[in-house]
């Protein structure tokens, strides 16, 4: 019985909100969301709206999400291609740089509040390393994608189906700010009451 209250607490937790596509819906179902956001937004100067539409793409907001193994002969599972992992899909060495420089040494990768403050973390680091401006959904997800090293060579021009990805998530953080404008004073209020 003890088991399986556990189990049923886990799911509850790490499971995704059941509408990925409505900011105010997400934060609504998931009570302690937005305000982890907030002290994120506080901390890096990164919009709630561009972190979300980031953590979307990456990972679907799966807490173990995890990059699909690569077929072997077409159908037997082999290694994964990176060891990223979690909400925000950092690999381990930029996960262990962000913990060291952020001094968030018990940060975990399937903790939201912990990715989304590795988002805002590394969207500061693309605003001085790189120059993109904290708003620039676009170019903040290429820096994302590509590492800043790899964003500052260019190395995303190359790559038309990363740039279209790009653009997309553009698009969402888009409407999730059009949303959020709609939303925010409930939020921050402590949200609806009783379900207004």
């Amino acid at each position: 019985m003890l088991l399986l209250l556990v189990l049923s607490i886990a799911g509850c937790t790490t499971s995704p909100p059941s509408n990925v596509d409505n900011l105010c819906a997400i934060f609504e179902e998931k009570r302690g969301w937005y305000g982890d956001a907030e002290d994120v937004r506080k901390a890096w100067g990164s919009p709630i709206p561009v972190m979300m539409a980031i953590m979307h793409q990456e990972s679907r907001y799966l807490a173990k999400a995890r990059p699909p193994r690569k077929k072997i002969l077409g159908f037997i599972p082999g290694p994964r291609p990176s060891d990223a992992y979690g909400y925000s899909q950092a690999k381990k060495s930029t996960w262990k740089e962000y913990k060291r420089s952020a001094g968030n040494y018990g940060a975990d990768r399937d903790d939201f509040g912990d990715a989304v403050d590795f988002i805002g973390w590394y969207n500061h680091q693309s605003n001085r390393r790189s120059g993109i401006a904290k708003s620039d959904t676009y170019r903040l997800y290429l820096a994302y994608h590509e590492g800043h090293g790899g964003y500052n060579r260019g190395t995303y021009k190359s790559k038309q189906w990363l740039t279209d990805v790009a653009r997309k998530v553009e698009r969402r953080a888009n409407r999730y700010q059009q949303q959020l404008n709609g939303c925010e004073d409930n939020l921050e209020r402590g949200g609806w009451f009783f379900g207004w």
